[in-house]
């Protein structure tokens, strides 16, 4: 029997309805709409093409949107400096930096600029630790969406045993340390594990984060195991498609996310919902 889909444009869907119809109320109680300042630096067309995605479905839950685009890189100091404006702004909630940046611009430098209470990615380093104590403040949008799809197969997670293959640090350790905080038993694999088929086929929950197509066949997949392909990858001829071979590996799977239409669509639900919950503790303080 097939695989049933995990569709994650329709939970992306209902989640960014719950994010409106929270906003929403917010206003009738005379608060201010959440707002996000976005930056985009260069010209990467998949970057621009997240950043009109992002920005549209800010205007559909009434998210305030502020653009900061640069075609030129600019130097580290004039970027720190927009940073800091943007901390001090009491009227930004939220700062999203668009990744990947142009070379020599060091991504980590600048994503530790960023408030951590203004940090909507989840990327900086205080927001990642509270992850890893156990106390999580503003969580990493990809893995925090992927628990979402999880929860959404309707069994328990406790005791499974999860494999997360890539251990990127906006994805694949966030990941892991999210599947911890369900009470999942988990394994990383990365560049240097051997035996990658062994750990796939153990894995009740599988989840490919290398970025890297067609890295994991669909025969390594345990029959009834719950598949989560956060890959990305366009082929020469333009196709997206994930890590996974999906068509062989939703044969012996129970459920699995489709590329496109799986996690990308609740990574953009997972930003506004923490630009929202930025905004609520923020107006708390």
């Amino acid at each position: 029997m097939a695989a049933r889909l995990i569709d994650g444009k329709q939970i992306a869907a209902s989640l960014l309805a719950n994010v409106k119809e929270r906003i929403d109320e917010r206003e009738r109680r005379g608060r201010p709409r959440p707002s996000l300042a976005v930056i985009l630096i260069g010209d990467d067309p998949a970057s621009a093409v997240y950043v009109r995605n992002k920005t549209e479905a800010c205007r559909q839950v009434g998210v305030v949107s502020v653009s900061h685009i640069r075609k030129t890189a600019p130097s580290e100091a004039e970027l720190l400096a927009l940073i800091t404006e943007l901390n001090e702004d009491a009227s930004i909630n939220g700062i999203l930096l668009q990744l990947p940046l142009p070379p020599p611009l060091r991504p980590e430098l600048f994503i530790e600029h960023i408030l951590p209470a203004k940090d909507v990615d989840g990327f900086h380093p205080y927001n990642m630790g509270r992850l890893a104590v156990r106390r999580p403040a503003l969580r990493p949008c990809t893995p925090a969406g992927v628990m979402t799809l999880l929860h959404h197969t309707g069994g328990s997670l406790r005791g499974l045993h999860a494999v997360v293959v890539g251990a990127s640090n906006h994805v694949g350790r966030p990941m892991g340390l999210e599947l911890l905080l369900a009470g999942c038993t988990v394994t990383t694999c990365h560049r240097f594990t051997t035996d990658l088929r062994a750990h796939v086929a153990s894995a009740d929950i599988l989840i490919a984060a290398a970025g890297k197509p067609a890295l994991i066949p669909g025969d390594w997949i345990k029959e009834g195991a719950i598949v989560i392909d956060i890959g990305m990858n366009r082929l020469a001829n333009g196709r997206l498609v994930g890590d996974i071979d999906f068509a062989e590996a939703q044969k012996r799977a129970a459920w699995i996310t489709p590329v496109p239409g799986g996690v990308g669509p609740m990574t953009v639900a997972t930003l506004l919902a923490n630009t929202l919950e930025a905004a609520t503790l923020q107006s708390a303080r």
